[in-house]
Protein backbone atom coordinates (compact mmCIF):
# COMPACT_ATOMS: atom_id res chain seq x y z
CA UNK A 1 0.00 0.00 0.00
CA UNK A 2 1.58 3.46 -1.02
CA UNK A 3 2.33 5.79 1.82
CA UNK A 4 3.44 9.19 1.93
CA UNK A 5 6.63 7.67 4.26
CA UNK A 6 7.23 5.85 1.07
CA UNK A 7 7.08 8.72 -1.07
CA UNK A 8 9.77 10.77 1.74
CA UNK A 9 12.01 7.49 1.37
CA UNK A 10 12.42 7.60 -2.53
CA UNK A 11 13.23 11.30 -2.22
CA UNK A 12 16.30 10.27 -0.35
CA UNK A 13 17.53 7.44 -1.98
CA UNK A 14 17.13 9.92 -5.37
CA UNK A 15 18.98 12.36 -3.69
CA UNK A 16 22.73 10.43 -5.16
CA UNK A 17 20.97 10.60 -8.81
CA UNK A 18 17.99 13.16 -10.06
CA UNK A 19 18.00 16.54 -10.00
CA UNK A 20 16.18 18.92 -8.29
CA UNK A 21 14.36 20.64 -11.32
CA UNK A 22 13.68 23.55 -11.56
CA UNK A 23 10.30 25.45 -11.48
CA UNK A 24 10.07 28.72 -13.01
CA UNK A 25 7.07 31.45 -14.57
CA UNK A 26 6.08 30.69 -17.82
CA UNK A 27 3.88 33.94 -18.48
CA UNK A 28 3.60 33.38 -22.13
CA UNK A 29 1.61 30.76 -21.27
CA UNK A 30 -0.24 32.19 -18.45
CA UNK A 31 0.37 34.58 -16.00
CA UNK A 32 -0.45 32.30 -13.28
CA UNK A 33 1.29 29.32 -15.13
CA UNK A 34 5.16 27.69 -13.43
CA UNK A 35 6.73 25.08 -15.35
CA UNK A 36 8.24 21.67 -13.74
CA UNK A 37 11.38 21.69 -15.59
CA UNK A 38 11.75 17.77 -15.63
CA UNK A 39 12.69 17.84 -19.14
CA UNK A 40 15.77 18.45 -17.56
CA UNK A 41 16.52 15.80 -15.58
CA UNK A 42 19.05 13.16 -15.93
CA UNK A 43 17.87 11.09 -18.24
CA UNK A 44 15.38 13.48 -20.33
CA UNK A 45 12.62 12.95 -18.06
CA UNK A 46 10.75 12.22 -14.92
CA UNK A 47 11.25 8.05 -15.65
CA UNK A 48 14.26 8.10 -13.56
CA UNK A 49 12.68 8.61 -10.40
CA UNK A 50 10.14 5.80 -10.61
CA UNK A 51 12.87 3.43 -12.12
CA UNK A 52 15.79 3.70 -9.66
CA UNK A 53 13.09 3.70 -6.20
CA UNK A 54 11.56 0.25 -8.28
CA UNK A 55 15.57 -0.80 -8.87
CA UNK A 56 16.74 0.19 -5.37
CA UNK A 57 14.12 -1.57 -3.42
CA UNK A 58 14.80 -5.36 -4.91
CA UNK A 59 16.19 -7.92 -3.15
CA UNK A 60 19.83 -9.01 -3.51
CA UNK A 61 18.40 -12.41 -5.26
CA UNK A 62 16.12 -10.41 -7.36
CA UNK A 63 18.97 -7.93 -8.27
CA UNK A 64 20.68 -11.04 -9.55
CA UNK A 65 18.26 -12.36 -12.06
CA UNK A 66 18.58 -9.07 -13.81
CA UNK A 67 15.76 -6.66 -14.71
CA UNK A 68 13.57 -6.41 -17.65
CA UNK A 69 10.69 -3.22 -18.62
CA UNK A 70 8.50 -2.31 -20.84
CA UNK A 71 8.81 1.00 -22.53
CA UNK A 72 8.08 3.99 -25.13
CA UNK A 73 11.74 5.10 -24.17
CA UNK A 74 11.60 7.41 -21.45
CA UNK A 75 11.11 4.73 -18.59
CA UNK A 76 13.48 2.51 -20.25
CA UNK A 77 16.15 5.01 -20.26
CA UNK A 78 15.63 5.51 -16.38
CA UNK A 79 15.80 1.36 -15.85
CA UNK A 80 18.74 1.02 -17.59
CA UNK A 81 20.60 4.09 -15.54
CA UNK A 82 19.61 2.76 -12.40
CA UNK A 83 20.33 -0.70 -13.47
CA UNK A 84 23.82 0.04 -14.35
CA UNK A 85 24.40 2.14 -11.65
CA UNK A 86 23.60 -0.84 -9.28
CA UNK A 87 25.71 -3.07 -11.11
CA UNK A 88 22.60 -4.79 -12.64
CA UNK A 89 22.41 -6.37 -15.87
CA UNK A 90 18.70 -4.47 -17.94
CA UNK A 91 16.82 -6.11 -20.77
CA UNK A 92 14.09 -3.49 -22.24
CA UNK A 93 11.16 -4.11 -24.57
CA UNK A 94 10.60 -1.31 -26.29
CA UNK A 95 7.96 -0.81 -29.70
CA UNK A 96 9.59 -1.04 -32.86
CA UNK A 97 8.48 2.32 -33.83
CA UNK A 98 10.11 4.34 -30.11
CA UNK A 99 11.84 7.76 -31.44
CA UNK A 100 15.15 6.46 -32.57
CA UNK A 101 16.90 9.13 -29.90
CA UNK A 102 15.11 7.10 -26.84
CA UNK A 103 16.51 3.75 -28.34
CA UNK A 104 19.77 4.96 -28.83
CA UNK A 105 19.91 7.04 -24.91
CA UNK A 106 19.31 3.79 -23.67
CA UNK A 107 21.54 1.30 -25.77
CA UNK A 108 23.93 4.20 -24.43
CA UNK A 109 22.70 3.99 -20.62
CA UNK A 110 24.05 0.25 -20.56
CA UNK A 111 20.46 -1.71 -21.62
CA UNK A 112 19.98 -4.56 -24.05
CA UNK A 113 16.92 -3.56 -26.27
CA UNK A 114 14.77 -5.68 -27.96
CA UNK A 115 12.13 -3.93 -30.72
CA UNK A 116 9.04 -5.15 -30.56
CA UNK A 117 6.17 -4.98 -33.68
CA UNK A 118 3.09 -2.56 -32.42
CA UNK A 119 2.26 -0.02 -29.58
CA UNK A 120 3.46 -0.33 -25.97
CA UNK A 121 0.77 -2.85 -24.97
CA UNK A 122 2.38 -5.22 -27.66
CA UNK A 123 6.22 -4.16 -25.72
CA UNK A 124 3.92 -5.13 -22.52
CA UNK A 125 2.86 -8.50 -23.76
CA UNK A 126 6.65 -9.35 -24.83
CA UNK A 127 7.97 -8.50 -21.53
CA UNK A 128 6.04 -10.49 -19.40
CA UNK A 129 7.02 -13.49 -21.52
CA UNK A 130 10.84 -12.72 -21.53
CA UNK A 131 9.63 -12.59 -17.82
CA UNK A 132 8.45 -15.70 -17.00
CA UNK A 133 11.17 -17.57 -20.23
CA UNK A 134 14.16 -15.95 -18.54
CA UNK A 135 13.13 -15.31 -14.99
CA UNK A 136 13.90 -11.63 -15.26
CA UNK A 137 12.84 -9.12 -12.76
CA UNK A 138 10.27 -7.36 -14.12
CA UNK A 139 9.97 -3.43 -13.26
CA UNK A 140 6.49 -2.00 -14.57
CA UNK A 141 7.03 1.00 -15.52
CA UNK A 142 3.83 2.61 -14.07
CA UNK A 143 1.75 0.07 -11.98
CA UNK A 144 3.80 -0.26 -9.08
CA UNK A 145 4.00 1.39 -5.60
CA UNK A 146 7.77 2.27 -5.62
CA UNK A 147 7.77 3.40 -9.02
CA UNK A 148 4.41 5.91 -8.38
CA UNK A 149 6.05 7.00 -4.99
CA UNK A 150 9.75 7.77 -6.72
CA UNK A 151 7.02 9.88 -8.97
CA UNK A 152 5.43 11.08 -5.77
CA UNK A 153 8.96 12.92 -5.03
CA UNK A 154 7.92 15.56 -7.84
CA UNK A 155 4.83 16.44 -5.84
CA UNK A 156 6.85 17.42 -3.01
CA UNK A 157 9.46 19.74 -4.49
CA UNK A 158 6.79 21.37 -6.16
CA UNK A 159 5.09 21.97 -2.76
CA UNK A 160 8.50 23.31 -1.49
CA UNK A 161 9.46 25.24 -4.54
CA UNK A 162 6.20 26.74 -4.81
CA UNK A 163 3.80 26.42 -1.39
CA UNK A 164 1.05 28.66 -2.31
CA UNK A 165 0.27 26.36 -5.51
CA UNK A 166 -3.20 25.57 -6.32
CA UNK A 167 -3.74 23.83 -8.88
CA UNK A 168 -0.96 21.15 -10.69
CA UNK A 169 -1.27 19.89 -13.80
CA UNK A 170 0.23 16.46 -15.44
CA UNK A 171 -0.11 14.16 -18.21
CA UNK A 172 -1.43 10.81 -17.87
CA UNK A 173 -0.57 7.60 -19.85
CA UNK A 174 -0.21 4.41 -17.95
CA UNK A 175 -0.87 6.62 -14.66
CA UNK A 176 2.35 6.32 -12.55
CA UNK A 177 3.65 10.13 -12.67
CA UNK A 178 0.30 11.32 -11.78
CA UNK A 179 -0.99 8.91 -9.21
CA UNK A 180 2.04 10.22 -7.30
CA UNK A 181 2.22 13.63 -7.76
CA UNK A 182 -1.54 13.83 -7.03
CA UNK A 183 -1.34 11.11 -3.60
CA UNK A 184 1.39 13.19 -2.60
CA UNK A 185 -0.13 16.75 -3.23
CA UNK A 186 -3.72 15.77 -1.70
CA UNK A 187 -1.84 14.38 1.74
CA UNK A 188 0.20 17.23 2.57
CA UNK A 189 -2.18 20.20 0.46
CA UNK A 190 -5.83 18.52 -0.05
CA UNK A 191 -7.41 21.84 -1.54
CA UNK A 192 -4.94 21.83 -4.38
CA UNK A 193 -6.01 20.63 -7.72
CA UNK A 194 -4.82 17.98 -9.65
CA UNK A 195 -5.27 17.69 -13.71
CA UNK A 196 -4.15 15.08 -15.74
CA UNK A 197 -3.69 15.38 -19.56
CA UNK A 198 -4.11 12.84 -22.21
CA UNK A 199 -3.83 12.94 -26.38
CA UNK A 200 -7.23 12.77 -27.45
CA UNK A 201 -6.05 9.82 -29.99
CA UNK A 202 -5.64 7.49 -26.87
CA UNK A 203 -7.72 9.02 -23.95
CA UNK A 204 -7.47 5.34 -22.29
CA UNK A 205 -7.50 6.81 -18.68
CA UNK A 206 -9.70 9.71 -19.86
CA UNK A 207 -12.26 6.89 -20.79
CA UNK A 208 -11.82 5.17 -18.21
CA UNK A 209 -11.84 8.11 -15.50
CA UNK A 210 -15.20 9.03 -17.20
CA UNK A 211 -16.86 4.89 -17.09
CA UNK A 212 -15.44 4.64 -13.32
CA UNK A 213 -14.11 1.33 -14.84
CA UNK A 214 -10.88 0.46 -16.93
CA UNK A 215 -11.54 1.04 -19.97
CA UNK A 216 -9.30 -0.27 -23.08
CA UNK A 217 -9.30 2.49 -26.10
CA UNK A 218 -8.82 1.66 -29.55
CA UNK A 219 -5.34 2.06 -31.42
CA UNK A 220 -4.42 5.39 -32.35
CA UNK A 221 -1.51 8.14 -33.80
CA UNK A 222 0.06 10.27 -31.21
CA UNK A 223 2.73 12.56 -31.22
CA UNK A 224 3.03 11.82 -27.49
CA UNK A 225 4.64 8.64 -27.63
CA UNK A 226 5.03 8.58 -23.83
CA UNK A 227 1.86 8.44 -23.18
CA UNK A 228 0.78 6.22 -25.88
CA UNK A 229 -1.10 3.72 -23.55
CA UNK A 230 -4.13 1.68 -24.39
CA UNK A 231 -5.49 0.48 -20.73
CA UNK A 232 -4.44 1.95 -17.62
CA UNK A 233 -2.95 0.48 -14.66
CA UNK A 234 -5.11 -1.22 -12.07
CA UNK A 235 -3.05 0.43 -9.43
CA UNK A 236 -3.10 3.84 -10.93
CA UNK A 237 -6.85 3.93 -11.71
CA UNK A 238 -7.47 3.05 -8.56
CA UNK A 239 -5.10 6.49 -7.34
CA UNK A 240 -6.22 8.56 -10.33
CA UNK A 241 -10.57 7.79 -8.97
CA UNK A 242 -9.22 8.73 -5.64
CA UNK A 243 -7.02 11.43 -5.93
CA UNK A 244 -7.43 13.38 -9.35
CA UNK A 245 -9.84 16.20 -9.64
CA UNK A 246 -10.50 15.90 -13.57
CA UNK A 247 -8.77 14.28 -16.28
CA UNK A 248 -8.85 16.43 -19.97
CA UNK A 249 -7.73 16.16 -23.54
CA UNK A 250 -5.97 17.62 -26.38
CA UNK A 251 -5.40 17.11 -29.61
CA UNK A 252 -2.56 16.49 -31.61
CA UNK A 253 -2.80 20.32 -32.94
CA UNK A 254 -2.59 21.71 -29.65
CA UNK A 255 -0.14 20.18 -28.17
CA UNK A 256 2.31 20.60 -31.61
CA UNK A 257 1.20 24.08 -30.72
CA UNK A 258 2.18 23.72 -27.24
CA UNK A 259 5.76 22.77 -28.17
CA UNK A 260 6.14 25.93 -30.42
CA UNK A 261 5.04 27.57 -27.77
CA UNK A 262 7.59 25.95 -25.10
CA UNK A 263 10.72 26.60 -27.58
CA UNK A 264 9.75 30.10 -28.21
CA UNK A 265 8.87 31.79 -25.31
CA UNK A 266 9.77 29.60 -22.35
CA UNK A 267 13.19 28.55 -24.34
CA UNK A 268 12.18 24.67 -23.32
CA UNK A 269 12.58 21.59 -25.40
CA UNK A 270 9.43 19.05 -24.56
CA UNK A 271 8.39 16.04 -26.25
CA UNK A 272 4.82 15.37 -27.00
CA UNK A 273 3.98 14.18 -23.57
CA UNK A 274 5.82 16.89 -21.72
CA UNK A 275 3.99 19.29 -23.69
CA UNK A 276 0.47 18.42 -23.11
CA UNK A 277 -0.30 20.20 -19.75
CA UNK A 278 0.77 23.30 -21.59
CA UNK A 279 -1.65 22.55 -24.65
CA UNK A 280 -4.22 22.46 -21.88
CA UNK A 281 -3.61 26.05 -20.74
CA UNK A 282 -2.72 27.12 -23.47
CA UNK A 283 -6.51 26.14 -25.13
CA UNK A 284 -8.25 26.72 -21.94
CA UNK A 285 -9.26 23.19 -20.97
CA UNK A 286 -8.22 23.91 -17.03
CA UNK A 287 -9.17 27.01 -15.13
CA UNK A 288 -6.30 30.08 -15.79
CA UNK A 289 -7.20 31.92 -12.74
CA UNK A 290 -5.85 29.46 -10.64
CA UNK A 291 -2.18 29.33 -9.54
CA UNK A 292 -0.74 27.00 -11.62
CA UNK A 293 2.16 24.28 -12.38
CA UNK A 294 2.34 22.99 -15.63
CA UNK A 295 4.74 19.10 -15.34
CA UNK A 296 7.06 19.31 -18.66
CA UNK A 297 7.56 15.04 -17.88
CA UNK A 298 10.00 14.86 -20.68
CA UNK A 299 11.96 16.51 -23.45
CA UNK A 300 13.54 13.41 -25.45
CA UNK A 301 12.45 14.21 -28.99
CA UNK A 302 14.98 13.60 -32.00
CA UNK A 303 15.43 16.23 -34.53
CA UNK A 304 13.42 15.13 -37.12
CA UNK A 305 10.38 14.64 -35.24
CA UNK A 306 10.24 18.06 -33.66
CA UNK A 307 11.56 19.66 -37.09
CA UNK A 308 7.39 18.18 -38.44
CA UNK A 309 6.18 19.55 -34.56
CA UNK A 310 7.33 22.87 -35.36
CA UNK A 311 6.03 23.11 -38.64
CA UNK A 312 2.40 21.98 -37.66
CA UNK A 313 2.87 23.96 -34.60
CA UNK A 314 3.38 26.67 -36.85
CA UNK A 315 0.33 26.26 -39.09
CA UNK A 316 -2.10 25.82 -35.99
CA UNK A 317 -0.68 29.47 -34.36
CA UNK A 318 -1.19 30.99 -37.95
CA UNK A 319 2.84 31.42 -38.85
CA UNK A 320 2.66 29.14 -41.75
CA UNK A 321 -0.63 28.75 -44.06
CA UNK A 322 -1.32 27.38 -47.88
CA UNK A 323 -3.22 29.45 -50.13
CA UNK A 324 -4.84 28.13 -53.66
CA UNK A 325 -6.49 30.78 -55.82
CA UNK A 326 -6.56 31.14 -59.60
CA UNK A 327 -4.98 34.07 -61.58
CA UNK A 328 -5.38 34.94 -65.77
CA UNK A 329 -3.04 33.21 -67.81
CA UNK A 330 -1.89 36.20 -68.91
CA UNK A 331 1.41 37.87 -68.56
CA UNK A 332 1.92 40.26 -65.31
CA UNK A 333 -1.39 38.42 -63.68
CA UNK A 334 1.30 35.94 -61.67
CA UNK A 335 3.28 39.38 -60.69
CA UNK A 336 0.13 41.14 -59.59
CA UNK A 337 -0.95 38.45 -57.30
CA UNK A 338 2.71 38.18 -55.48
CA UNK A 339 2.32 42.26 -55.01
CA UNK A 340 -0.50 42.04 -53.46
CA UNK A 341 0.66 39.33 -51.20
CA UNK A 342 3.80 41.44 -50.25
CA UNK A 343 2.01 44.53 -49.76
CA UNK A 344 0.40 42.60 -46.26
CA UNK A 345 3.24 41.50 -45.41
CA UNK A 346 3.24 37.73 -46.05
CA UNK A 347 6.89 36.18 -46.79
CA UNK A 348 6.89 33.64 -50.12
CA UNK A 349 8.05 30.26 -48.65
CA UNK A 350 6.99 27.91 -51.76
CA UNK A 351 4.89 28.71 -55.66
CA UNK A 352 3.73 26.23 -57.68
CA UNK A 353 1.80 27.73 -60.74
CA UNK A 354 -0.35 24.96 -63.06
CA UNK A 355 -1.81 25.42 -66.57
CA UNK A 356 -2.74 22.00 -65.61
CA UNK A 357 -4.66 21.82 -62.19
CA UNK A 358 -8.54 20.24 -62.62
CA UNK A 359 -9.90 23.67 -60.97
CA UNK A 360 -8.30 25.70 -63.79
CA UNK A 361 -10.23 26.80 -66.82
CA UNK A 362 -8.90 27.43 -70.78
CA UNK A 363 -8.07 30.51 -69.65
CA UNK A 364 -7.27 30.57 -66.08
CA UNK A 365 -4.13 29.19 -64.15
CA UNK A 366 -3.67 27.53 -60.72
CA UNK A 367 -1.58 29.40 -57.91
CA UNK A 368 -0.44 27.33 -54.68
CA UNK A 369 1.45 29.37 -52.10
CA UNK A 370 2.72 28.62 -49.12
CA UNK A 371 3.60 31.63 -46.75
CA UNK A 372 5.12 32.48 -43.80
CA UNK A 373 2.89 35.02 -41.98
CA UNK A 374 2.54 36.33 -38.51
CA UNK A 375 -0.86 34.45 -36.63
CA UNK A 376 -4.46 34.28 -37.44
CA UNK A 377 -5.14 38.14 -37.47
CA UNK A 378 -3.00 38.55 -40.15
CA UNK A 379 -4.11 35.28 -41.89
CA UNK A 380 -7.33 36.50 -41.77
CA UNK A 381 -6.62 40.52 -43.11
CA UNK A 382 -4.58 38.74 -45.85
CA UNK A 383 -7.52 36.17 -47.08
CA UNK A 384 -9.96 39.69 -46.42
CA UNK A 385 -7.63 41.60 -49.13
CA UNK A 386 -7.14 38.68 -51.54
CA UNK A 387 -11.38 38.22 -52.01
CA UNK A 388 -11.58 42.20 -52.30
CA UNK A 389 -8.74 42.21 -54.97
CA UNK A 390 -11.31 39.64 -56.94
CA UNK A 391 -9.32 36.24 -56.11
CA UNK A 392 -11.47 33.12 -55.68
CA UNK A 393 -9.68 31.33 -52.47
CA UNK A 394 -9.70 27.68 -53.21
Amino acid sequence: MLTLDMVYDAQKKLKEVARLTPLNPAPAIGENVFIKSENLQLTGSFKLRGAFNKISSLTDEEKSRGVIACSAGNHAQGVALSATKNGIKSVICMPAGAPLAKVEATKGFGAEVVLVDGVYDDAAREAERLTKEKGYTFAHPFNDEYVIAGQGTIGLEILEQLPEVEQVVVPIGGGGLISGVAYTIKQLKPDCKVIGVQAATVPSMYESWKAGKIVTVPDGNTIADGIHVLTPGSLTFELVEKYVDEVVTVSEDEICAAILTLLEKSKTVAEGAGATPVAACLYNKVDMSKKTVCVVSGGNVDVTTLNRIITKGMIKTGRIVEIQTKVSDKPGQLNRLLQLIAENGANIMSIVHKREDKAADVNTCVVSLVLETRNEEHVKKLHDSMTAAGYELL
